[in-house]
Order: C-alpha cells, then structure tokens, then sequence
C-alpha cells in the first residue's frame, strides 16, 4: 500500500542511502549503509500487552492514512527544503549553476560539401523494387513497366535538441516498524536535497530511483490500528461466525423441512474472512504495531527532446521525416549548448534558438540540466512523378536508406495472406 525503501550493503553498495547496485561507496558516512552496524535506538512507543478483549478495533470510521506527517518529523529537518505539502510531497529548486563556457564561434562553409548522392531513374526504380518485393500482395511488374516522368528532390534538415536533467521530490511515507535500528534526528540533522550524493545513470538515460534521506526517521505508533496490531473482522463483526449463506440462517432448507447440511443446522458458519478468528492483523502495520515514518527522496532523471525539420512543398507526410535517416552534419554535446546562428537556412537558427529557450524556461525552476546535445541533419527526399496504363501518380524516396512512400500502387492485390 505504502512505499518502502530497501537498505542494501557491502563494499560495492549503492552511493548514498542505497542508490542503484554498481554505484560507488558512501565517502560521507550519511545513514545506516556500507555494511556500518548501528546501535539499536530506544523509542518512546513500547509495545503492550493486549487482552483479547481489547486487542480489536472496529475500524468502520477510521481513515486509511493520516493526513499529514507527524509534526516531530518536520522539526528536525533543516530550513525550507523539506516542508511538505497536503499531497505528502513537494518539488524544489535546484541549485543556481554557474554560467557555462563561453559560446564558439563556427563556420558553417562545410555545410555546402555535404551532398547526398542525386537520385536517378535507375536508383528510383531499384528503391521502388525493393520496397515492392518487401509487400507479399503488390506485383513487381508495374514496377519494372512504368515510366518515370520527372524526380523532384530536395535536402531537408532536421534539427533535434536534447536536455538531460535530473529533479527531486520528497516523498512522506511509512512502513512497518520491525525493531531495526532507527536512523532518527539523534544521530544528526538530515542534509540538504541536494546535498545528497547519488550515481547518476548514463547521460540521455532516463531512469527513476528513491532514496531515504538520512536522519530523517521516527518510530510512531500505528495509526491504523491503534497500536494494537490487528483490528475487528469487518466479515463477521468480531463473532467469527456469519448467517448461513445456503440457508440464509434458517437452519433448514427453503420448502424442506430437513436440517441444512451445509451449516449442520445452526444457521451460521465459520466466518471465511478471518478463518474464524472474529480478528484480522492490521494491514498497514503488518501486525507490527508501529509504523517507521521518513522522508524519501524520489530522483527522476528525464531527456526533454524537441525537433524541427525545415519546410518543402512535397505532399510528404511529416511523422515520417522525424523518423528518416540522415546524415549528421553538426553534433554539440556539452553542459550548455548554445544556438546555431548564421546557418545557411535561417529557419534552422531559429528553431535552434526557439529549442534552447523553451528547455531553459520549462526547467529552470524544477529541474537541474546535466547535459545537453544538439544534432543536425541532412535527410534527402525525392518525389517521384511516373506514368503507368495511361494514369500518372507519384512516389516518394526518403532518407539515406531510401525507404519509399506511396499511397495507391497501381498493381494491388489480394493473395489470400494470413495474418498471424
């Protein structure tokens, strides 16, 4: 029902408050980890002693969860950076970085060499084979007979900027207490958000992982239950029994005078919710009666992505030019990258700076940037005007890979395919 946070050990354990395996070492000693064997803290709930009579709680009224975190919990940890709100967590602000290095000065003059190899009829026809064998119910005739009219081609660029940022949440939660040592306010005063050290995973690699904040722990008597591990059956009402349900608690048949064999009689059954025991343990407690409370640390590290690829007056559908081929033509990868100015095509300078801002001002205030990369490339696209039983139509040849798009092959059939 509630999150909980697994501990793992030993000399290759997670960095900082169990980070994910293959992490370096904890150097700064925060919380129970490394293998390091904490003494068992004294805590101000003890277990009782319970009589069977006052053992149960009925619990028709009482609320799943508290609505806040106990109050002891928040007054140990340090300034703002952990006041949670209602929703029992909160987003902060990174810290300010400084100013990246200063922007390059480039020449785009290598731009003009790159040339995608021209398309001829030969290479329209062979793609347009190609991707006629690859359909089981287009004939390869019409392919092979048809007259190529007119190539119109045309090179696309495709700009893609990526933002690789890592942001943190606190999280209020709680798990049963199992008599563990308690990394509680006594042993220190919990460390900042991001003060916290963990492994981050490879850049462009999005990846979620939650931590306990050291220090940060308190042992509170369960809510739920009252501390009393287990609470009336909700089936049966504490009675262990319940109303027959063959004979609705009549203790014989409808329009029989015979005894119900199902109940033997007595109108009532051993209750099948709680096996008879008129109990049940506390869901929330696990029947521990305690519940440790602490503050997670919940990191998500998230690759924002834009693209744009410049305009062409082909009835060409766009989807497929974001997933096309093409030939890089410029890479930057860098904490900070900067906006490509004085390209060829200003539209692409444009959508470089237009890219850069928008990351800017949807992260600046939640997230922290590790790493950014921009990308440019060239992706050729031919359109392919043909002549074929007296009907003309077109075709398109796109990407490096010359994959082909046409709408209505004239030489279409049904083969009696299986799908599977």
């Amino acid at each position: 029902m509630f999150p909980s946070v697994v501990f793992k050990s030993g000399n290759n354990g997670p960095a900082v408050l169990g980070a994910a395996e293959g992490g370096p070492s904890d150097p700064s000693g925060l919380g129970p980890l490394g293998g390091q064997t904490l003494p068992r803290l004294d805590i101000w709930t003890m277990d009782r002693d319970l009589s069977d009579d006052d053992s149960v709680v009925d619990l028709s009224f009482e609320a799943e969860s508290p609505l806040a975190p106990p109050a002891e919990l928040l007054e140990t940890l340090p300034s703002c950076d952990w006041v949670l709100q209602g929703d029992r967590h909160q987003i902060f602000f990174p810290p300010s970085e400084t100013a990246g290095r200063p922007q390059e000065q480039r020449c785009w003059s290598s731009f003009l060499e790159h040339r995608v190899p021209v398309v001829t009829e030969e290479v329209a026809r062979e793609a347009l084979l190609s991707f006629v064998n690859s359909k089981c119910c287009y004939g390869s005739a019409a392919a092979s007979d048809l007259v190529i009219l007119e190539l119109k081609q045309q090179n696309l660029c495709r700009y893609r900027l990526e933002t690789f940022s890592e942001s943190r949440i606190s999280e209020w939660t709680f798990q049963p207490f199992t008599n563990h040592s308690v990394d509680g306010p006594q042993r220190g005063t919990s460390p900042r958000l991001w003060d916290i050290k963990v492994q981050v995973p490879p850049m462009f690699q999005e990846d979620t992982r939650r931590f306990q904040v050291p220090h940060s722990s308190l042992v509170k008597e369960c809510h739920k239950c009252h501390g009393r591990g287990r609470y009336k059956c909700s089936g049966c009402h504490g009675a262990g029994t319940a109303r027959c349900s063959s004979c609705s608690g009549a203790k014989r048949k409808a329009k029989s005078a015979r005894r119900c064999q199902m109940c033997s009689g007595s109108g009532r059954r051993r209750c099948s919710t709680c096996s008879g025991r008129g109990n049940k343990t506390c869901a929330t407690c696990k029947g521990e009666k305690k519940l440790l409370h602490f503050i997670q640390l919940v990191i998500a590290w998230k690759n924002s992505l834009f693209e744009f690829v410049s305009e062409h007056q082909l009835d060409f559908p766009g989807e497929l030019l974001a997933k096309a081929r093409g030939e890089t033509l410029f890479k930057d990868e860098n904490t900070t990258v900067y906006p490509i100015v004085d390209f060829p095509l200003r539209e692409i300078s444009l959508a470089s700076r237009r890219g850069i801002s928008e990351h800017s001002a949807a992260l600046a205030s939640r997230a922290r940037v590790l790493q950014q990369r921009q990308t440019l490339e060239l992706i050729p696209l031919t359109e392919v005007r043909y002549w074929y039983q007296g009907k003309t139509d077109v075709y398109y040849i796109y990407g490096t890979d010359r994959q082909v798009y046409l709408v209505d092959y004239p030489e279409r059939y049904c083969c009696g395919c299986t799908i599977i």
